[in-house]
């Protein structure tokens, strides 16, 4: 394992996250009991890691649970993030959100829950329309004046109000966010349109969530497979994502990965890591059982050849669109766009 700093920070962080949403998740199949987390948990750490990623929403509570008891005896030794903004009272419109109450009270039951007086990174869950983003930045700066918070994030949040966000905290000597978190892998690379170009132009670190597409890309599926037992047909999972594309997609991980004679999610995480000219990215990695979380490890020692890379760019590539593509631009640089030597441009 070898490790990132955090954006703009020194903090050193694992290039694997460890992702527990589904630490005891029992609403179905798809969680892991306490056991199986403690399995996963200690192959993180055994291979190096120690950066972990939770929320105050994952698993009504008990994913942050779970994680303190699991960190406690060496809490220093992690980097512990977890989130807020997502609501846990439906009914009562101060349950949730991203201003300053919603923050204490999100900030005040987590660290109950973890059973820690601090955390390392704590990230906005998603955007809240109703909330000024001087009232977030600033709450957030007066959390780490506190000593609860050490550094800050943004999940899920379109890239103009990141980058306001951040310019106000330059600007007003307030912290600036550290982290990005966003949706990427080989199936779902909207993010390469805007968000990580702001992200390496702001010197955000990326932690890509759902890096294997929502299990499309684990080698069980592919357009001459049929769909394996317990396969969503609704809502979160990896039947949303069964177009021809994204099987195609699938199917060129699945081939890439049987010439190697490994699985297929070592080769669309390699993918993802592969990526760092674009950000700087860390996958966050989150399995239901400690055998799946052992092989997402082996993503380590997978190093895609340029031939490899390149079939998977071609079946899986967007079109960037207005104003990206735009042939005009080019009249900017007369002829002279090959000359010049820099590394702002991909």
């Amino acid at each position: 394992m070898r490790y990132k700093l955090l954006g703009r920070t020194g903090l050193r962080v694992s290039e694997l996250c460890l992702g527990t949403m589904v630490f005891g998740d029992r609403r179905g199949p798809w969680g892991a009991t306490p056991e199986d987390a403690r399995e996963i948990f200690t192959a993180f750490a055994e291979a190096g890691g120690n950066f972990i990623d939770t929320a105050n929403y994952y698993a009504q509570g008990n994913s942050e649970r779970i994680v303190g008891e699991l960190i406690g005896a060496e809490r220093d030794r992690w980097v512990l993030s977890t989130k807020y903004t997502l609501s846990l009272r439906p009914g009562d419109p101060n349950g949730g959100g991203n201003h300053r109450k919603a923050m204490k009270q999100a900030l005040d039951g987590s660290l109950a829950r973890l059973g820690t007086d601090y955390v390392d990174v704590y990230w906005v869950h998603v955007k809240d329309a109703f909330t000024p983003v001087e009232e977030i930045v600033r709450a957030l700066d007066d959390l780490i004046s506190a000593g609860k918070v050490l550094y800050v994030g943004v999940s899920d949040t379109p890239a103009w109000q990141v980058a306001q966000a951040v310019t106000l905290a330059d600007l007003r000597g307030w912290t600036r966010f550290a982290g990005l978190q966003v949706p990427y892998s080989l199936v779902e690379r909207a993010v390469e349109r805007d968000l990580l170009p702001m992200a390496r132009a702001l010197e955000l670190t990326v932690t890509a969530w759902s890096p294997l597409g929502d299990g499309l890309l684990t080698g069980r599926y592919g357009t001459s497979r049929s769909l394996p037992d317990g396969t969503r047909i609704a809502g979160i999972g990896a039947s949303h994502r069964l177009t021809e594309r994204n099987l195609l997609i699938a199917d060129a991980v699945n081939e890439i990965a049987a010439a190697r004679g490994g699985p297929a999610a070592q080769v669309a995480l390699a993918w993802v890591r592969a990526q760092q000219r674009r950000a700087s990215i860390i996958p966050i990695i989150g399995t239901r059982t400690p055998a799946q979380f052992k092989d997402n490890l082996g993503s380590l020692d997978v190093d895609l050849s340029d031939a490899e890379l390149k079939r998977l760019d071609e079946v899986s590539g967007i079109e960037l669109g207005f104003p990206h593509d735009f042939s005009g631009a080019a009249l900017a640089y007369g002829g002279t766009y090959d000359l010049i030597d820099s590394d702002r441009a991909l």
